[in-house]
């Protein structure tokens, strides 16, 4: 048996509420939010008193899914958010986007920072990447025609 597809990929903050807003600014759509508790969700995740708050953000295409967790218990124990690009393990995820400038330019207004600078390989795409809310790494690509 093969994967189907990838479903979503989780994120863990504090504020679930800006970093709404930052991804609904970057054009992705609130699913739902809801929040998780009970005995089921401590045996998925093996953490026993787990109450979180979610967040489900889809791109517009309908293919990609952004799950956005809030940890109310147990509390949060590491923070991997200021790594750097060549940290071990998960590290960012990268959105294709229409318009660089206009999007960065909006993204700006939600308080991103720009990691470097905005580059162009060959002529196929300008990529950069910024630090979201909570200071999350976000790619961003927009494919040159």
């Amino acid at each position: 048996m093969t994967v189907k597809r990838m479903d979503n990929i989780g994120i863990v903050v504090e504020d679930l509420g800006e970093t709404i807003a930052f991804f609904r600014e970057l054009g992705l759509e609130l699913e739902g939010r809801s929040t998780i508790d009970g005995e089921w969700a401590g045996r998925v995740t093996g953490l026993d008193d787990q109450r979180v708050e979610i967040a489900m953000m889809r791109t517009p295409d309908g293919h990609g899914r952004l799950e956005l967790s809030r940890f109310l218990t147990p509390p949060t124990v590491a923070d991997h958010r200021d790594a750097p690009v060549n940290a071990l393990g998960y590290l960012r995820v990268m959105f294709a986007v229409d318009d660089l400038d206009e999007t960065l330019g909006r993204l700006r207004n939600r308080g991103a920072q720009l990691v470097g600078e905005v580059v162009q390989y060959q002529d196929v795409y300008r990529l950069c990447y910024i630090r979201g809310p909570e200071g999350l790494l976000i790619g961003l690509a927009q494919e040159l025609t």
